[in-house]
Protein backbone atom coordinates (compact mmCIF):
# COMPACT_ATOMS: atom_id res chain seq x y z
CA UNK A 1 0.00 0.00 0.00
CA UNK A 2 1.23 3.42 -0.88
CA UNK A 3 0.15 6.63 0.76
CA UNK A 4 0.69 9.72 -0.48
CA UNK A 5 1.36 12.46 1.99
CA UNK A 6 1.53 16.31 1.26
CA UNK A 7 4.08 17.29 4.00
CA UNK A 8 3.68 21.08 3.00
CA UNK A 9 0.26 21.47 4.08
CA UNK A 10 -0.31 22.89 7.72
CA UNK A 11 -0.25 25.68 9.89
CA UNK A 12 2.57 23.70 11.11
CA UNK A 13 4.40 22.08 7.86
CA UNK A 14 6.38 20.79 7.02
CA UNK A 15 8.34 20.10 10.87
CA UNK A 16 5.09 18.37 12.11
CA UNK A 17 3.79 16.83 9.56
CA UNK A 18 7.30 15.03 8.97
CA UNK A 19 7.44 14.18 12.34
CA UNK A 20 3.93 12.44 12.07
CA UNK A 21 5.19 10.26 9.15
CA UNK A 22 7.81 9.01 11.20
CA UNK A 23 5.21 8.22 14.25
CA UNK A 24 3.34 6.45 11.57
CA UNK A 25 6.41 4.46 10.53
CA UNK A 26 7.10 3.39 13.96
CA UNK A 27 4.02 1.93 14.23
CA UNK A 28 2.69 0.86 10.26
CA UNK A 29 6.63 -0.89 9.37
CA UNK A 30 7.23 -1.64 5.66
CA UNK A 31 3.68 -2.71 6.04
CA UNK A 32 3.02 0.92 4.32
CA UNK A 33 4.76 3.25 2.05
CA UNK A 34 4.55 6.62 3.14
CA UNK A 35 5.27 9.12 0.05
CA UNK A 36 6.45 12.22 1.37
CA UNK A 37 5.12 14.98 -1.54
CA UNK A 38 7.12 18.72 -1.17
CA UNK A 39 10.36 20.37 -0.93
CA UNK A 40 13.29 17.76 -1.11
CA UNK A 41 15.27 19.84 0.95
CA UNK A 42 13.39 20.56 3.47
CA UNK A 43 12.00 16.95 3.77
CA UNK A 44 15.73 15.53 4.11
CA UNK A 45 16.79 18.73 6.52
CA UNK A 46 13.91 17.53 8.69
CA UNK A 47 14.37 13.86 8.39
CA UNK A 48 18.23 13.98 9.39
CA UNK A 49 17.51 16.42 12.55
CA UNK A 50 15.43 13.28 13.74
CA UNK A 51 17.54 11.09 13.03
CA UNK A 52 16.27 9.14 10.29
CA UNK A 53 16.88 7.22 7.77
CA UNK A 54 15.43 9.42 4.13
CA UNK A 55 14.85 5.78 2.75
CA UNK A 56 12.31 4.36 4.83
CA UNK A 57 10.55 7.07 2.85
CA UNK A 58 10.08 7.65 -1.21
CA UNK A 59 10.06 11.65 -1.69
CA UNK A 60 8.30 13.52 -4.73
CA UNK A 61 9.94 16.91 -4.94
CA UNK A 62 7.89 19.70 -5.77
CA UNK A 63 8.58 23.45 -6.11
CA UNK A 64 4.62 25.18 -5.33
CA UNK A 65 2.65 25.62 -2.02
CA UNK A 66 -0.69 25.97 -2.27
CA UNK A 67 -1.54 28.80 0.84
CA UNK A 68 -4.86 28.38 3.02
CA UNK A 69 -6.24 31.48 1.75
CA UNK A 70 -6.11 31.27 -2.05
CA UNK A 71 -9.02 30.31 -4.10
CA UNK A 72 -9.07 26.70 -4.58
CA UNK A 73 -9.80 26.73 -8.33
CA UNK A 74 -7.36 29.13 -9.08
CA UNK A 75 -4.54 28.02 -7.25
CA UNK A 76 -4.86 24.01 -8.42
CA UNK A 77 -5.09 25.12 -12.33
CA UNK A 78 -2.44 27.42 -12.06
CA UNK A 79 -0.10 25.63 -9.46
CA UNK A 80 0.40 22.89 -11.41
CA UNK A 81 3.83 21.75 -8.97
CA UNK A 82 2.11 22.59 -5.95
CA UNK A 83 2.51 19.23 -3.21
CA UNK A 84 -1.86 19.20 -3.64
CA UNK A 85 -1.55 18.97 -6.96
CA UNK A 86 0.77 17.15 -7.83
CA UNK A 87 -0.49 14.73 -5.40
CA UNK A 88 -3.89 14.46 -6.63
CA UNK A 89 -2.13 13.56 -10.25
CA UNK A 90 -0.33 10.37 -8.72
CA UNK A 91 -3.65 9.45 -7.28
CA UNK A 92 -5.37 9.69 -10.72
CA UNK A 93 -2.42 7.35 -12.41
CA UNK A 94 -2.90 4.93 -9.43
CA UNK A 95 0.63 5.63 -8.13
CA UNK A 96 -0.58 5.43 -4.75
CA UNK A 97 -3.60 3.87 -3.25
CA UNK A 98 -4.59 7.00 -0.86
CA UNK A 99 -3.49 10.95 -0.64
CA UNK A 100 -3.36 12.73 2.47
CA UNK A 101 -3.27 16.68 3.03
CA UNK A 102 -3.68 19.08 6.32
CA UNK A 103 -3.43 22.21 3.25
CA UNK A 104 -6.03 24.11 1.97
CA UNK A 105 -9.38 22.69 1.99
CA UNK A 106 -10.90 23.89 -0.72
CA UNK A 107 -8.49 22.88 -3.01
CA UNK A 108 -8.64 19.43 -1.51
CA UNK A 109 -12.51 19.31 -2.50
CA UNK A 110 -11.69 20.54 -6.19
CA UNK A 111 -8.87 18.69 -7.14
CA UNK A 112 -11.06 15.39 -5.81
CA UNK A 113 -13.76 16.57 -8.17
CA UNK A 114 -11.29 17.34 -11.29
CA UNK A 115 -8.76 14.62 -11.09
CA UNK A 116 -10.40 11.52 -9.51
CA UNK A 117 -13.75 12.49 -9.76
CA UNK A 118 -17.41 11.54 -8.07
CA UNK A 119 -18.37 8.20 -7.98
CA UNK A 120 -21.48 7.78 -10.90
CA UNK A 121 -24.66 8.09 -8.90
CA UNK A 122 -23.02 10.54 -6.23
CA UNK A 123 -24.87 13.88 -6.34
CA UNK A 124 -22.16 16.17 -3.89
CA UNK A 125 -19.49 14.24 -2.54
CA UNK A 126 -19.37 14.70 1.67
CA UNK A 127 -16.77 15.21 4.41
CA UNK A 128 -17.50 14.24 7.90
CA UNK A 129 -16.33 14.15 12.10
CA UNK A 130 -16.33 11.94 14.72
CA UNK A 131 -18.20 13.11 17.58
CA UNK A 132 -17.78 11.31 21.17
CA UNK A 133 -20.37 9.54 22.96
CA UNK A 134 -20.79 9.53 26.38
CA UNK A 135 -20.96 5.41 26.69
CA UNK A 136 -17.26 4.93 24.98
CA UNK A 137 -18.61 5.23 21.58
CA UNK A 138 -18.55 7.43 19.00
CA UNK A 139 -20.84 9.15 16.51
CA UNK A 140 -20.47 10.47 13.04
CA UNK A 141 -21.66 13.65 11.46
CA UNK A 142 -21.97 14.55 7.33
CA UNK A 143 -21.20 17.17 6.31
CA UNK A 144 -19.06 19.35 7.83
CA UNK A 145 -18.23 21.81 5.94
CA UNK A 146 -18.20 20.63 2.20
CA UNK A 147 -21.62 21.43 0.86
CA UNK A 148 -22.67 24.71 3.07
CA UNK A 149 -26.49 24.20 0.73
CA UNK A 150 -28.14 20.94 0.09
CA UNK A 151 -31.09 19.79 -1.52
CA UNK A 152 -33.03 17.00 -0.44
CA UNK A 153 -31.50 13.88 -2.08
CA UNK A 154 -28.50 15.55 -0.98
CA UNK A 155 -29.05 14.57 2.14
CA UNK A 156 -31.04 11.28 1.72
CA UNK A 157 -27.29 10.47 -0.48
CA UNK A 158 -25.08 11.76 2.84
CA UNK A 159 -27.55 8.85 4.89
CA UNK A 160 -26.02 6.53 2.51
CA UNK A 161 -22.56 7.78 2.46
CA UNK A 162 -22.49 7.67 6.36
CA UNK A 163 -24.02 4.54 7.32
CA UNK A 164 -21.50 2.56 4.82
CA UNK A 165 -18.52 4.56 6.24
CA UNK A 166 -19.89 3.58 9.88
CA UNK A 167 -20.67 -0.19 8.50
CA UNK A 168 -17.03 -0.64 6.80
CA UNK A 169 -14.24 1.33 8.35
CA UNK A 170 -15.61 1.37 12.14
CA UNK A 171 -17.22 -2.15 12.52
CA UNK A 172 -20.94 -0.62 13.35
CA UNK A 173 -23.63 -3.32 12.12
CA UNK A 174 -26.50 -1.86 11.09
CA UNK A 175 -25.97 1.98 12.12
CA UNK A 176 -28.84 4.32 13.21
CA UNK A 177 -28.97 6.99 10.75
CA UNK A 178 -30.93 10.64 12.37
CA UNK A 179 -31.65 13.78 10.46
CA UNK A 180 -30.68 16.67 12.41
CA UNK A 181 -33.81 18.70 12.67
CA UNK A 182 -35.43 21.74 15.34
CA UNK A 183 -37.98 18.63 16.74
CA UNK A 184 -38.44 14.99 16.80
CA UNK A 185 -41.30 15.53 14.69
CA UNK A 186 -41.89 14.67 11.13
CA UNK A 187 -43.38 18.24 10.48
CA UNK A 188 -40.74 20.15 12.50
CA UNK A 189 -37.48 21.44 10.58
CA UNK A 190 -37.52 24.02 7.42
CA UNK A 191 -38.77 23.35 3.59
CA UNK A 192 -35.41 21.13 3.08
CA UNK A 193 -35.43 18.83 6.16
CA UNK A 194 -38.97 18.11 6.05
CA UNK A 195 -38.66 17.25 2.13
CA UNK A 196 -35.90 15.13 3.14
CA UNK A 197 -37.23 12.88 6.40
CA UNK A 198 -40.74 12.27 3.83
CA UNK A 199 -37.38 10.63 1.31
CA UNK A 200 -35.92 8.41 4.29
CA UNK A 201 -38.84 7.58 6.39
CA UNK A 202 -39.50 4.55 4.23
CA UNK A 203 -36.13 3.58 2.72
CA UNK A 204 -34.35 -0.02 3.10
CA UNK A 205 -31.32 1.61 1.96
CA UNK A 206 -30.01 2.64 5.59
CA UNK A 207 -31.61 2.01 8.59
CA UNK A 208 -33.80 5.80 9.22
CA UNK A 209 -34.71 6.24 13.22
CA UNK A 210 -35.98 9.78 12.65
CA UNK A 211 -35.38 13.42 13.08
CA UNK A 212 -32.47 14.30 15.89
CA UNK A 213 -31.78 17.27 17.70
CA UNK A 214 -28.39 18.86 18.67
CA UNK A 215 -29.03 17.49 22.08
CA UNK A 216 -28.72 13.90 20.53
CA UNK A 217 -24.82 14.70 19.48
CA UNK A 218 -23.35 12.84 22.72
CA UNK A 219 -26.17 10.24 23.51
CA UNK A 220 -26.45 6.70 21.82
CA UNK A 221 -29.89 7.32 19.58
CA UNK A 222 -28.35 7.63 16.00
CA UNK A 223 -24.59 6.73 14.97
CA UNK A 224 -24.66 9.03 12.28
CA UNK A 225 -26.25 12.36 12.04
CA UNK A 226 -26.78 13.95 8.66
CA UNK A 227 -27.35 17.53 7.91
CA UNK A 228 -25.82 20.54 5.16
CA UNK A 229 -22.38 21.37 5.98
CA UNK A 230 -23.38 24.95 7.37
CA UNK A 231 -25.32 23.51 10.46
CA UNK A 232 -22.46 20.88 10.24
CA UNK A 233 -19.66 22.66 10.29
CA UNK A 234 -20.94 25.18 12.90
CA UNK A 235 -21.60 22.54 15.20
CA UNK A 236 -18.04 20.99 14.88
CA UNK A 237 -16.37 24.00 15.57
CA UNK A 238 -18.73 24.77 18.80
CA UNK A 239 -17.20 21.15 19.81
CA UNK A 240 -13.55 22.47 19.33
CA UNK A 241 -14.22 25.67 21.14
CA UNK A 242 -15.78 23.74 24.32
CA UNK A 243 -12.61 21.71 24.37
CA UNK A 244 -10.46 24.64 24.17
CA UNK A 245 -12.11 26.41 26.75
CA UNK A 246 -12.32 23.76 29.09
CA UNK A 247 -8.51 22.84 28.86
CA UNK A 248 -7.72 26.61 28.85
CA UNK A 249 -9.54 26.52 32.08
CA UNK A 250 -7.45 23.01 33.67
CA UNK A 251 -10.20 20.94 33.30
CA UNK A 252 -8.90 17.18 33.16
CA UNK A 253 -11.31 14.63 32.15
CA UNK A 254 -11.35 11.40 30.06
CA UNK A 255 -14.31 12.09 28.58
CA UNK A 256 -13.33 15.82 27.18
CA UNK A 257 -9.93 14.74 26.14
CA UNK A 258 -11.85 12.63 23.28
CA UNK A 259 -12.49 15.65 21.58
CA UNK A 260 -9.31 16.76 20.72
CA UNK A 261 -9.45 16.66 17.18
CA UNK A 262 -5.62 15.15 17.33
CA UNK A 263 -6.94 11.73 18.22
CA UNK A 264 -9.23 11.03 14.81
CA UNK A 265 -6.88 13.24 12.31
CA UNK A 266 -8.40 13.41 9.40
CA UNK A 267 -11.34 12.69 7.65
CA UNK A 268 -12.30 11.19 4.20
CA UNK A 269 -13.75 12.89 1.49
CA UNK A 270 -16.79 10.59 1.19
CA UNK A 271 -18.48 9.88 -2.61
CA UNK A 272 -14.79 10.10 -5.25
CA UNK A 273 -13.12 7.71 -6.46
CA UNK A 274 -10.11 7.54 -4.29
CA UNK A 275 -9.17 7.62 -0.95
CA UNK A 276 -8.92 11.43 -0.26
CA UNK A 277 -8.14 12.82 3.30
CA UNK A 278 -8.53 15.64 4.27
CA UNK A 279 -7.11 16.88 8.10
CA UNK A 280 -7.26 20.14 10.16
CA UNK A 281 -5.13 22.92 9.17
CA UNK A 282 -3.40 23.22 12.87
CA UNK A 283 -2.59 19.56 13.13
CA UNK A 284 0.75 18.75 14.77
CA UNK A 285 2.62 15.14 14.73
CA UNK A 286 -0.02 13.32 16.19
CA UNK A 287 -3.17 14.08 14.08
CA UNK A 288 -0.60 13.81 10.91
CA UNK A 289 -0.23 10.60 12.14
CA UNK A 290 -3.87 9.61 12.96
CA UNK A 291 -4.54 11.10 9.56
CA UNK A 292 -1.84 8.17 7.65
CA UNK A 293 -3.89 5.60 9.79
CA UNK A 294 -7.38 6.95 8.86
CA UNK A 295 -6.18 6.72 5.10
CA UNK A 296 -4.72 3.23 5.43
CA UNK A 297 -8.23 2.09 7.15
CA UNK A 298 -10.41 3.51 4.48
CA UNK A 299 -8.16 1.58 2.22
CA UNK A 300 -7.76 -1.27 4.05
CA UNK A 301 -12.26 -1.51 3.97
CA UNK A 302 -12.19 -0.97 0.43
CA UNK A 303 -15.06 1.85 1.11
CA UNK A 304 -14.53 3.42 -2.16
CA UNK A 305 -15.66 0.41 -4.01
CA UNK A 306 -18.36 -0.24 -1.50
CA UNK A 307 -20.01 2.50 -2.45
CA UNK A 308 -19.71 2.87 -6.09
CA UNK A 309 -21.23 -0.99 -5.64
CA UNK A 310 -24.30 -0.04 -2.85
CA UNK A 311 -25.35 3.15 -5.13
CA UNK A 312 -25.88 1.03 -8.15
CA UNK A 313 -28.80 -0.49 -6.27
CA UNK A 314 -30.39 2.55 -5.28
CA UNK A 315 -33.25 4.55 -6.14
CA UNK A 316 -33.42 8.12 -5.22
CA UNK A 317 -37.42 8.73 -3.53
CA UNK A 318 -39.19 11.08 -5.35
Amino acid sequence: MKIGFDVMGGDFAPKEAIAGAILAHKELGDSVKIVLIGDEEQIQHHLENEGVNPEIFEVVHTTEVIGMGEHPTKAISQKKNSSIAVGFGLLASKKLDAFVSAGNTGAMLVGSMFSVKPIEGVIRPSITATVPKLNGKFGLILDVGANADCKPDVLFQFGILGSLMMKHVYGIDDPKVGLLSIGEEKEKGNLITTAAHHMMEDTTAFHFIGNVEGRDFLNDKADVIVCEGFTGNVVLKAFESMFYVLKKRGIQDEFIERFNYENYGGTPILGVNAPVIIGHGISNAKAFKNMIFTAKNVVDSDLVNIIRTSLKDVVLPI
